[in-house]
């Protein structure tokens, strides 16, 4: 899952836990039954997911700053047009034929966890001139603890007027740090670099 060339990922404040946001109306009814890290390909299909390539990575951590391992990550988002697979998402932008939109990963050892996805669009809401920014809601769920939270984009300029992102009392632990990419994948991609830190593991 983790290469040793991947990008050096450090707990970003280990001793303050990530911030939780709400689980949102789009979770998944049907989940896939491929349900690994590469969001970009549905199997049985031969094309792939329209939009900007993204390896999200991080750590699941706990407040001391040690790693979960063994923690269960799992990821659902919209599609690069900001349309989610779901029955209640009345949002005109097209569905893409090649993306599900979840995936769920098992931290190894070090607490590491890694995705191969698309960035999402923003998309409007039901509240007049309010579009939620791209972001990608997580299921954290360790031995002990469980965290629904959303990871925005690192300079995005819709996390400035986002109500969710804004009412939080640490939305700078709610942004992942945005790089270019390894050698190891496509050089047209980004890394999406994100720690999550729960209370016990």
């Amino acid at each position: 899952m983790a290469t040793n060339r991947e990008p050096q990922m450090q707990a970003q404040q280990t001793s303050r836990r990530t911030p939780d946001q709400i689980l949102g109306p789009f979770y998944p009814l049907t989940k896939p039954i491929d349900r690994g890290g590469d969001l970009t390909q549905v199997p049985g299909k031969p094309g792939r997911a329209q939009g900007q390539i993204i390896h999200l990575m991080g750590r699941v951590l706990d407040t001391k700053g040690e790693p979960v391992a063994g923690a269960r990550v799992e990821i659902w988002q919209a599609n690069a047009q900001g349309r989610y697979v779901h029955p209640s998402d009345y949002n005109p932008a097209p569905i893409d034929p090649n993306f599900e939109g979840f995936g769920v990963q098992i931290t190894d050892r070090e607490g590491r966890y890694r995705f191969k996805t698309v960035k999402p669009d923003g998309y409007p809401t039901h509240i007049p001139g309010w579009k939620r920014p791209p972001h990608i809601h997580f299921d954290v769920t360790g031995s002990m603890d469980k965290l629904i939270t959303q990871m925005y984009f690192e300079g995005d300029p819709l996390n400035e007027r986002d109500r969710l992102l804004q009412s939080s009392w640490a939305q700078e632990r709610l942004i992942a740090r945005m790089l270019p990419p390894t050698r190891d994948v496509e050089p047209e991609s980004l890394l999406a670099v994100w720690d999550i830190v729960i209370p016990r593991g």
